[in-house]
């Protein structure tokens, strides 16, 4: 099974691994680990077969995990077709609320032109929202909430045709 992002916390600090064990921790291809180590991934020697610190492996893997982190600040929604943290377009947000403590922040990029969102709950409203013109809507109606179906049917239990 291939992972997307590898998990630094499997890493064993106090040992060495080659880069198929690296490769077969993270269920990564061998290459993968090569590329790690053209990129920066410190090795022990310049000697074969190449052995990595786990140490430094877990270091280089966290590194990377967080400098891909793009955080919003107040008054942001992050459009994930631009990859970027981005205030809505006019500086106007709908909050949609889904449950009773959860709800959507729903923008309009100004690049892109796509709809972007931000779960937020209410209580930690007030700090996302910024300066942004807000307005709440009513979630729309969930199924179990609804009116009971109604029968059509000609269908008539005593009476037979």
């Amino acid at each position: 099974m291939r992972k997307r992002r590898p998990n630094y916390r499997l890493v064993k600090i106090h040992r060495s691994y080659t880069v198929e064990e690296a490769a077969s921790l993270f269920g990564t291809h061998k290459n993968t680990v090569r590329t790690w180590v053209k990129a920066g991934l410190p090795t022990c020697d310049n000697k074969r077969p190449t052995l990595i610190l786990g140490s430094e492996l877990a270091a280089y893997l966290q590194v990377r995990r967080t400098r891909n982190k793009r955080p919003c600040k107040p008054g942001e929604i992050y459009c994930v077709r631009c990859r970027a943290p981005k205030r809505p377009a006019g500086d106007m947000a709908e909050y949609q609320q889904m449950t009773e403590t959860l709800g959507n922040l729903i923008g309009i990029c100004p690049d892109c032109e796509g709809m972007i969102y931000r779960r937020a709950s209410q209580t930690k409203l007030p700090m996302i929202l910024g300066d942004l013109d807000i307005t709440f809507s009513e979630a729309e109606m969930r199924i179990s909430k609804s009116d009971p179906p109604t029968v059509n049917s000609d269908y008539n239990q005593g009476e037979k045709p």
